[in-house]
């Protein structure tokens, strides 16, 4: 993966945000982000000039660093960018267009908070669209951007802005999405990308930084529910700390509080929160994203893997994981694989039970019994573990209802997967064979 980094200052305290763009090949993605960075003033002079042919800046190569990239004009790999305002600190990763490419896109977004679509105003939405509005959807982004680009090459008409925006939110709404923000741009000349262009008095909504600004930020389906993965135990056993016990790791969800009563998982014992330290502090409360080491009242066996979480709000135990998968690897997944199951900070060995159906993104159709999953496919799969997981549905919590399916003779990553309903389900289309509500986590 290409990881590329720009860095500008912002000042301390300001929220961050992680965002993702998609596109169809040529809708002008990776000039969008060229110019987001441009007029945001994100980019340094040397890297302006070396992306500048006669003076002239090329604000896609900005974001395509690949030698490949700038020799066919598209983006392959995902790019990530760091850059920030005065109001706000962003992580941006540029995902490619290509339907062969559709891996990279669910890397890239699902760690996203937000998504923006890109569509080209001539063309309006088109198959790679719904794809990616798809894979948007079933990551549960929360908040989902469609950027109709290239007005000025349409005259910058409002009614093909519009016809365009109630397509796709028609689309995105069978897919359970609540609200999607549209905004008309051009990306070549910047109109409403950073500031406002003169060309479309008839718009009235933010430009895409101003959006980008002041969307909620931090947010987490299910925030309510607190998760706390455990990845090493602190036992010092010095003079200063004879008795120092505590189990550190990063908050994935929700917060936790001194005081509170917890459940220690797949053990099921339970306690309470004796105290949480941060960098060598104790506090009184702490929530995600904060790396802590927590403290417990009683003396009950925690060790890495193992997951703590509020008694009231535990996940259930199980062996047995329905889930949406994307496969990634170049080799196919096929039932009664033997495969390594990473949740969190715990690694089990699993077996590949079923592949209930095939996901076609576009067009929402399910095919029952494929038989395997090739690069790119998106499955419903039925997976049995060695030991009991404590796993979230993935509509309830990203953080602890994904995982990854990994070889075990290569430690090659195989498939990306997601615990639960898939959006499909959500938005009231079709199931697939096998479907348990009760047993979906």
């Amino acid at each position: 993966m290409t990881i590329t980094v720009e860095r500008s200052g912002a000042p301390t305290g300001t929220t961050l945000l992680r965002l993702a763009t998609a596109g169809s090949v040529d809708d002008g993605k990776s000039t969008l982000v060229g110019r987001l960075l441009h007029d945001s003033r994100s980019v340094l002079s040397d890297q302006l000039e070396s992306v500048s042919r006669s003076g002239t800046p090329d604000l896609a190569l900005l974001t395509d660093g690949l030698r490949a990239e700038r020799e066919q004009g598209i983006t392959i790999d995902v790019a990530y960018r760091y850059f920030a305002t005065p109001r706000r600190r962003f992580i941006l990763a540029d995902t490619p267009g290509h339907v062969q490419y559709t891996r990279n896109m669910v890397t890239g977004a699902s760690t996203a908070e937000l998504t923006i679509v890109l569509v080209d105003a001539r063309h309006g939405i088109v198959e790679q669209t719904r794809r990616h509005a798809a894979i948007a959807a079933l990551l549960r982004v929360p908040h989902l951007v469609l950027a109709v680009n290239k007005m000025d090459l349409v005259g910058y008409a409002e009614e093909t802005f519009a016809a365009v925006a109630d397509e796709f939110t028609a689309y995105a709404t069978r897919l359970g999405v609540s609200a999607v923000t549209a905004i008309p741009v051009s990306a070549l000349h910047g109109d409403n990308v950073v500031d406002a262009g003169a060309h479309m008095d008839w718009y009235g909504g933010p430009t895409v930084l101003e959006h980008l600004e002041t969307v909620p930020a931090g947010h987490e389906p299910g925030a309510g529910i607190a998760r706390f993965p455990v990845q090493y135990v602190i036992r010092p056993q010095t003079s200063d700390h004879p008795d120092y016990r505590g189990y550190a790791g990063q908050i994935a969800a929700g917060s936790f509080h001194v005081g509170q009563e917890v459940t220690v998982l797949p053990s099921g014992r339970t306690t309470t929160v004796a105290g949480i330290d941060v960098l060598g502090e104790s506090v009184e409360r702490a929530r995600a994203p904060q790396s802590v080491s927590l403290r417990l009242a009683d003396q009950v066996d925690v060790s890495r893997g193992d997951l703590i979480a509020p008694t009231a709000s535990a996940p259930r135990v199980t062996q047995d994981i329905r889930a949406t998968v994307c496969q990634v690897a170049d080799r196919p997944l096929v039932p009664g694989a033997r495969v390594l199951l990473k949740h969190g900070t715990r690694t089990v060995t699993s077996m590949v039970g079923d592949i209930a159906s095939r996901l076609t993104p576009d067009s929402l159709a399910l095919h029952p019994a494929p038989g395997s999953l090739v690069t790119n496919d998106i499955g419903h799969v039925v997976i049995r573990t060695a030991e009991a997981l404590p796993i979230d549905d993935y509509a309830d919590c990203r953080r602890t209802g994904s995982f990854l399916l990994i070889d075990p003779d290569d430690g090659t990553t195989l498939a990306a997967g997601m615990a639960g309903r898939a959006f499909a389900e959500r938005a009231g289309g079709p199931r697939p064979p096998h479907d348990d509500r009760e047993g979906a986590r």
